[in-house]
């Protein structure tokens, strides 16, 4: 009796384990718990998928790289301000144990000032500054980009423009919050000063930081990734990684008391470890965060996606002929132009298989896309060209030349006979094939 209750106790268990990695996906009910556990699915899924655990140690090494410009733009800023000896107080109080290996990062970024100001190298010296902080914002978008399976990326021009303008605004931004916070304190120490409340607005002017993060984490899943993201997601994984973050800082801060234990083995590097540690949850929960607002706006649309990993060109072909057929539709009656979310939506088409079909058909120049004033504002879709002009025909070619071709030389010498027969084969297909616009087919 033992060992059939243990038998049926491990059947369920594992039953209830396969529903949870790929049964979920085939559940049409509506219930907040299967919600939940897709979104879970899917966010450990883009997690693992997306390898984040290695793209988070290239964004630890390009952190690091880039902490004594940030630290030289933050501290110029900050004597613009007025606000130098702030913003140093503030560093050495999140770091007690560490006052000698800050007093040393600042004189290198004083020397980074001094050589910055100083004569040709003003110019090279600020170039380098600004590349070395674009190049970091641009790893992080390319990572949030691929997350979402975003392959258009923002233009040099509009990378270095939007992310200069970030960083000139985010040291003014941190420095006027810390000179807030003081203020705030101060002013609620005289007005509140032997009031019974003082002690809980003490706490919520404590609890500030925290707040400011969670707008930071959500502002960065809303704009950075090149695609529409719905708020809801960004706010919901923006406070939850958010707090996280917060977790990890408060430990990061308060394990500073326990660094002499390293400095018989790292000496005067005992500070490094410990930095790069943190650094690197960090991006994990960043990235992690990114997983998660992907998954609270897109689970409704994975029940397919494991299939499209499998389809057959054919298919594809066919697929995007048809999506191509819509948006010519649509613009031939003056309709709003097709979107992504049309296609998930309307039609149940995967979304990955959606951004594939829709990017071919760019990069095929069949399809354009557009800005539309909406409430979404999502980019969407039309022919690049006369759509009477669109034919069963013109699309196969169009869709099957995308791509390079004939640049290997030497297989192209060989294989010279064969190729040729493939090409006549192929034109002897394309008389066969009916001409008719696409216009009159759906």
């Amino acid at each position: 009796m033992g060992e059939n209750y243990k038998a049926s106790l491990w059947q369920r268990i594992m039953q209830n384990v396969k529903y949870c990695i790929s049964g979920v996906w085939n559940d049409r009910r509506t219930l907040l718990s299967v919600k939940i556990l897709k979104v879970i699915n899917l966010s450990v899924r883009s997690f693992m998928d997306r390898d984040l655990q290695m793209r988070s140690c290239a964004l630890t090494y390009n952190t690091v790289l880039a902490i004594i410009p940030a630290l030289a733009m933050l501290f110029a800023i900050a004597r613009g301000f007025g606000f130098q000896n702030l913003m140093q107080s503030e560093l050495f109080r999140y770091f007690p144990a560490q006052r000698q290996a800050l007093e040393t990062a600042l004189t290198y970024v004083d020397n980074y000032l001094a050589q910055a100001s100083q004569g040709i190298f003003i110019g090279i010296g600020l170039i380098f500054l600004l590349w070395t902080l674009v190049s970091l914002m641009s790893n992080v978008e390319d990572t949030f980009n691929h997350v979402w399976g975003v392959t258009t990326m923002r233009s040099i021009q509009r990378k270095f423009t939007d992310y200069t303008a970030l960083f000139m605004l985010l040291p003014v931004l941190m420095v006027c919050s810390a000179g807030i916070s003081i203020f705030m304190s101060d002013a609620v120490q005289r007005v509140f000063e032997g009031n019974p409340i003082s002690p809980m607005m003490h706490r919520l002017l404590a609890f500030m930081p925290t707040v400011i993060s969670w707008l930071i984490f959500t502002a960065a899943y809303y704009f950075v990734p090149n695609t529409k993201v719905k708020f809801k997601g960004a706010l919901f994984a923006g406070i939850l990684c958010g707090t996280l973050f917060q977790i990890i800082q408060w430990l990061f801060v308060t394990g500073q008391v326990y660094v002499s234990k390293y400095n018989a083995i790292y000496g005067s590097f005992a500070f490094l470890p410990l930095l790069l540690v943190w650094i690197q949850l960090s991006w994990l929960i960043t990235l992690a965060g990114v997983g998660l607002t992907y998954a609270w706006q897109n689970f409704d649309s994975f029940a397919h996606n494991d299939k499209v990993k499998g389809i057959s060109q054919t298919y594809s072909n066919n697929m995007a002929i048809a999506i191509l057929a819509l948006a010519a539709k649509k613009f031939k009656n003056h309709e709003p132009a097709l979107t992504r979310a049309t296609l998930i939506t309307e039609y149940d088409i995967p979304m990955q298989l959606a951004d594939k079909l829709l990017n071919n058909l760019c990069q095929a120049g069949l399809l354009q896309t557009i800005s539309q004033q909406s409430a979404d504002d999502e980019k969407a879709f039309q022919p690049a060209f006369d759509p009477d002009e669109l034919t069963i025909n013109s699309t196969i070619n169009a869709l099957i030349d995308q791509g390079e071709s004939d640049f290997i030389v030497e297989a192209d010498k060989r294989f010279a006979k064969l190729l040729e027969h493939i090409a006549k084969q192929r034109r002897d297909q394309q008389k066969a094939i009916d001409d008719t616009p696409l216009l009159d087919l759906i």
